[in-house]
């Protein structure tokens, strides 16, 4: 962390005597003057300016004063913790030279020297199949250029090894170094921790007598006294709106502890909440409260709607809060929401409900998973839980991204299309909102990456693990958005972290949520911070490692995922055949391959029974099914597919016959219908081969196949 240039004894002891001013003033930008409202709106603001005042002077009155001594004690803890930081940090930036070394070296070997040996090979290649002197000459000439770049190399080689064989030698002091640092470290955040735990704060922060001032306080703070008294003075409905939310002190700490309305837009949030609550009697208690009241505190700055571009002129322009509450009502009371949505917090179902998306693409992300790849839907594995379709699905590379269609969403061409890091990421975050995962963008330098929601604690997705990048959320370093969600875990507990952060607005401090940022915390927030780090260190909260860092800028995994293969039973493989004629073929009843093999994958269909995937990644595989044809003839073959991307083809070659081609439609994804072509089948047994052939051959699901009598 950044030391500020006051140290952190001085600023506390500005705070503490009253003169901090000094210090906010440096801290903050300079604000923004603004017109004096004047008439209804000017009386507003001086009404709750006047109760921000009393209640900032009936809390100073009651809060305990700390003794000088402790503060001194405290911010010594603190200095030489910071102190343990650098030196732990300049440890690390030097035995990272040891790694930067065995960089260069590698690079000089494989990179340099290698291509440089390609090169040579393909010149002499050349030079040997050269017909004219031109060609000789080119070719003798590119020779002795990659024969020079080799010969640099072996020296760049030789300089680099002879820096890496130095840096090696100083390892075990390096190491010896870094981890003291480390020691030394952990045993100076347990002295602040000491420190902190001495000030006498912990009855203060455990008790709830204080909770509705303070929380009255903050919302008067947060929204400020001109915000509330400019939309108060639109009419006397939003007078009463401010008026009823002041005088709820349990909707006032629901707030706050989900982290209060976006902007400070505490009267647009109640606005929000109050039409979700004429919208629907269910919203007033439990999940579906939880979720209107997420809605509305999320909401209370618009949330810009990414439509189609062939309808964004007459498509509304941002998110309609009230239809986003109706909409995931309707789909958890419906079931089509994770099992685990009826267990999140307020703060939880924010990550839920802030899409781009409108409510249409959110119920077609269900649907398509549902059709396309139920075994996403259904895996144990919450890591990959639903997000799994980017690693399958997305595929990396931004060549396909001109053919998006005007008239689908972003999302829809994004699986249809695929896209590097920052395309795949936004999918991945869709499809988890879809699903009612909380997640949230967490991007590194140069690369987007994705952190969501588990049972187990919040994983990074996509990208490296925690430490690596930011979010776009107050907790602007990845670290300390990750130490509020293992904080939150705790329940009532995590109420002291809050009570500290609200007795630090009492006392005019700078807000800071986290010990990564370059904001040194005043008194109070400090020990909302050190409070936090203490709990979460005593619940033993574990931090999930990354998953997928390997799709970074790959359009496979190197890592091997596990796929549960099902049993196909024999009802799953029966081939019927009506009265009429008509024979029916399960996609699942192929005579080969008869199991999962990587690239055909047979799994539970939400239409019933089973139904076969074709992967996108891996080499190509035919599969084929041993039909009993009862007349020989002409039949047109249909399939019931689901196919995300346009331009596909399905080759099926009767035993004996010519291969024809069947054109897979765009579904986006949804149970489709192919077109039917001809065929001619021979009477008994015969054997159907289904190839796939194209350009650019991408995931498939079949349902099954249809074949009927040309009459």
């Amino acid at each position: 962390m950044n030391m500020s240039r006051i140290s952190w004894f001085r600023m506390i002891l500005e705070m503490v005597m009253g003169t901090s001013a000094v210090w906010a003033a440096k801290a903050k930008p300079k604000a923004v003057v603004l017109e004096p409202l004047t008439g209804a709106a000017a009386a507003l603001e001086a009404g709750y300016a006047g109760q921000l005042k009393d209640l900032q002077a009936q809390l100073k009155a009651v809060l305990p004063s700390v003794h000088t001594q402790k503060l001194e004690a405290l911010a010594k803890a603190r200095e030489a913790e910071q102190a343990a930081e650098a030196e732990l940090e300049a440890a690390q930036q030097q035995f990272g030279k040891i790694g930067h070394a065995q960089g260069l070296v590698g690079h000089a070997k494989n990179k340099w020297i290698g291509s440089a040996d390609k090169g040579i090979a393909k010149a002499q290649a050349q030079l040997k199949a050269a017909k004219t002197d031109a060609e000789r000459a080119a070719a003798q000439a590119d020779l002795e250029k990659w024969q020079k770049n080799r010969e640099e190399g072996l020296q760049a080689l030789n300089e680099r090894q002879a820096l890496l064989d130095a840096a090696l030698s100083e390892e075990p002091a390096l190491r010896k170094r870094q981890e003291a640092a480390q020691a030394a470290l952990a045993k100076a955040q347990a002295d602040t921790l000491k420190a902190t735990e001495a000030l006498g704060l912990a009855n203060l922060l455990a008790s709830s007598k204080l909770d509705g001032q303070l929380a009255r306080l903050v919302v008067l703070t947060e929204a400020t006294p001109r915000g509330l008294a400019v939309f108060a003075a639109q009419g006397q409905a939003q007078e009463a709106l401010v008026a009823k939310l002041l005088a709820d002190e349990t909707l006032m700490l629901q707030m706050l502890v989900a982290d209060g309305a976006n902007g400070g837009n505490y009267g647009q949030a109640m606005t929000i909440y109050t039409d979700i609550q004429q919208a629907s009697a269910k919203a007033g208690e439990g999940v579906l409260q939880r979720l209107a009241l997420a809605v509305a505190l999320e909401h209370a700055v618009p949330v810009r709607q990414t439509n189609p571009s062939a309808v964004k002129d007459t498509a509304p322009a941002t998110v309609d809060p009230v239809q986003r509450y109706l909409h995931f009502e309707k789909a958890f009371l419906a079931g089509e929401l994770d099992p685990a949505f009826k267990t999140l917090s307020v703060w939880d179902y924010r990550f839920v409900v802030d899409g781009d998306e409108p409510d249409a693409i959110l119920a077609w992300g269900r649907e398509m998973l549902r059709s396309y790849r139920p075994d996403h839907v259904t895996t144990d594995d919450y890591k990959w839980r639903y997000v799994a379709a980017v690693r399958t699905d997305v595929q990396y590379g931004s060549q396909y991204n001109k053919y998006d269609k005007p008239e689908l969403q972003d999302y829809q061409n994004m699986l249809m299309n695929g896209g590097v890091c920052g395309r795949r990421a936004f999918f991945g975050r869709f499809i988890l909102r879809a699903f009612g995962i909380p997640t949230t963008a967490r991007p590194q330098p140069g690369h987007a990456a994705l952190v969501h929601w588990t049972p187990d604690g919040w994983v990074a997705n996509l990208g490296a693990g925690w430490g690596a990048g930011t979010t776009k959320t107050r907790y602007t370093k990845d670290l300390d958005f990750l130490a509020t969600t293992q904080a939150r875990t705790l329940g009532d507990k995590f109420m002291q972290v809050k009570r500290a952060q609200w007795i630090g607005n009492v006392m005019g401090e700078t807000p800071v949520y986290g010990f990564e940022g370059k904001v040194t915390p005043g008194l109070w927030y400090g020990v909302s911070l050190y409070r936090q780090r203490a709990m979460i260190a005593e619940s033993k909260a574990v931090t999930l490692a990354a998953v997928g860092e390997e799709l970074g800028e790959a359009n496979e995994s190197s890592v091997e995922y596990a796929f549960v293969s099902p049993s196909v039973s024999e009802a799953d493989r029966k081939i019927s055949v009506d009265a009429k004629g008509v024979i029916t073929i399960p996609a699942s009843a192929t005579s080969n391959p008869t199991k999962s093999t990587g690239k055909i994958l047979f799994m539970p269909s939400n239409l019933g029974g089973m139904q076969l995937h074709y992967n996108r990644t891996g080499a190509a595989q035919d599969f084929e099914y041993t039909v009993d044809v009862p007349k020989a003839g002409a039949y047109t073959l249909t399939a019931r597919v689901a196919c995300p991307t346009w331009g596909q083809l399905l080759v099926v070659t009767p035993k004996g016959g010519a291969p024809v081609e069947i054109a897979l439609p765009l579904t986006v994804g949804l149970w489709g219908q192919t077109e039917p072509v001809t065929i001619k089948l021979a009477a008994g047994k015969t054997v159907l081969t289904f190839s796939r052939t194209g350009d650019n051959i991408r995931g498939l699901s079949i349902k099954d196949f249809t074949l009927t009598p040309v009459k």
